[in-house]
């Protein structure tokens, strides 16, 4: 069994896990949005919480709105911080080039994940160690698997 943390919220639609065992408690929309094709809009969800020092909260997409309508996050994942009281919002985008997609109040449009986040310390150092990787930056590992040609 994860532990779990108490989080301070005000909201008339409280985000709920759907299932036993989900990292992401859904997000609804708390009002109504036409989305345009290749439009995005910031979508307020009435959700406002505080989290306890040392935590973080994460708004990702819904995997069923990204694959039946080519809804996403625009900033995925939105980043709520733990001194943040303001009211929870999603920056919404459509996709599809060619289908509007209606929000209508109480769908569930995100899903927020609260994670501990340990505090970095910045140490500043003349020569990073060596690892594995490298300098190896973006596309360096290829997208087949390894041994089938390219």
């Amino acid at each position: 069994m994860t532990e779990s943390v108490d989080v301070p919220i005000i909201a008339s639609d409280a985000p709920v896990y759907a299932h036993p065992g989900d990292a992401g408690a859904d997000l609804v929309a708390a009002e109504a949005v036409r989305l345009e094709p290749g439009r995005r809009a910031l979508v307020g969800t009435g959700v406002r919480i505080a989290l306890p020092d040392g935590y973080v909260a994460f708004v990702v997409p819904r995997s069923g709105l990204a694959a039946k309508h080519g809804i996403t996050i625009v900033n995925s994942p939105g980043t709520v911080d733990a001194g943040y009281r303001g009211e929870i919002k999603v920056s919404l985008l459509n996709t599809d080039l060619d289908e509007a997609f209606e929000v209508n109040v109480g769908d569930r449009i995100a899903q927020l994940i609260v994670m501990p986040v340990p505090r970095a310390r910045f140490v500043p150092v003349e020569e990073l160690p060596d690892s594995a990787r490298g300098e190896g930056g973006f596309g360096s590992t290829g997208y087949q698997k390894q041994g089938v040609p390219a």
